[in-house]
């Protein structure tokens, strides 16, 4: 199970944001090895205090535990050919990292194993940053010798949406009657440079097919918008912002909207400091009656989609209806230079076999 991770106390802070800094994937910077260290110290006190304040640390470890041991108690009944399932938590920047659980999964003697992201939407920056890794310590030969496939995307799966949408109709349910119909959903996703979008990544239009999808679901009952959030520095990214986007309702009379984390599966520091402390906290200043819509977290809706997900490419992969990767994996990104995202992919295509 493929993430960012966040660090599950408040003295790993630093080393998670220096591994983020450090990852070319995500934030490109020149002379990374060295600027990455310094953009991380000095963003840590910043940075450390908001985790105090949402409790100590991210929950992103213990929600994606929770997921994936749902999630393989469902598949053992849904695909009992490949039983018993066990579920490996592999984080890009905070423990457990995928170099730990790499040694984790050769110790144990796997065999076959898939990368299932846990990023509903396809990123470069992300999913590929998170494949780039484990593709890595594979080829190194630090997990032995596994038969892979991989889950690369999933944001329009009826149970996902599903999921969302009825979060969506539970913060709904907090309006008067009255004015339900009128209420604003601000779908928020986590924000792009735009040096990514523009060199043909698929988030952007990821992110777009499953806001559409939850709004066809809800019969398109509300207005609506999707907005981005978690900017860092200066250069440009993916707007509009989601700071911005609510001053925005509220100058224009719109005082009632929701926020949903359409592209995060669980909660961690951007649902409960960005969304909840600071966003709610502006909204409520210019007078808006403003809720968050929960996230996913232990949802059994979601749960059950996870493990739909995974028993169904289990059953294609047998069948041979599918390879180890999908079709759209197989494209690189028009503008993309970056060589180990090639190999990644051709790795990943063989399962995983030199």
């Amino acid at each position: 199970m493929l993430n960012m991770g966040g660090p599950s106390t408040v003295p790993e802070t630093y080393d998670f944001l220096k591994n983020l800094f450090m990852d070319g994937d995500l934030i490109p910077l020149p002379f990374q090895r060295v600027i990455a260290p310094l953009i991380a110290k000095r963003r840590t006190p910043q940075i450390e205090k908001q985790y105090a304040d949402i409790g100590g640390g991210s929950p992103i470890l213990k929600y994606t535990e929770m997921q994936g041991a749902g999630m393989c108690e469902l598949l053992d009944e849904l695909h009992p050919e490949t039983a018993p399932h066990k579920p490996y938590v592999a984080f890009r920047y905070a423990n457990p990292l995928t170099q730990e659980t790499a040694q984790r999964i050769k110790a144990d003697g796997v065999k076959r194993a898939i990368a299932f992201t846990q990023y509903p939407q396809y990123s470069c920056s992300t999913t590929g940053s998170s494949l780039n890794e484990l593709f890595r310590r594979g080829r190194a030969g630090e997990m032995g010798d596994i038969e892979w496939s991989v889950i690369d995307r999933w944001g329009t799966h009826p149970g996902f949406i599903e999921a969302v949408a009825q979060n969506i109709e539970a913060a709904l349910a907090k309006f008067q009657p009255s004015a339900r119909s009128d209420v604003v959903i601000l779908f928020s996703a986590h924000s792009l440079p735009m040096s990514v979008v523009n060199r043909g990544d698929p988030y952007v239009l990821e992110v777009s097919a499953s806001v559409n999808a939850v709004m066809d679901r809800l019969g398109h009952s509300n207005p609506y918008r999707l907005v981005w959030q978690s900017q860092v520095g200066p250069s440009a990214w993916m707007g509009m912002q989601t700071g911005e986007a609510i001053k925005g309702l509220a100058r224009l009379g719109k005082k009632e909207a929701i926020l949903v984390p359409i592209a995060f599966t669980s909660d961690h520091i951007e649902t409960l400091y960005e969304l909840d402390l600071e966003y709610l906290k502006e909204g409520r200043e210019l007078g808006m009656e403003l809720h968050r819509a929960e996230s996913l977290n232990g949802s059994p809706v979601f749960i059950r989609a996870l493990a739909d997900i995974a028993a169904k490419h289990l059953r294609d992969y047998s069948t041979r209806r599918t390879g180890p990767t999908s079709v759209q994996m197989g494209l690189r990104c028009p503008g993309c230079k970056n060589m180990t995202c090639s190999q990644q992919k051709h790795w990943f295509a063989r399962a995983g076999r030199s």
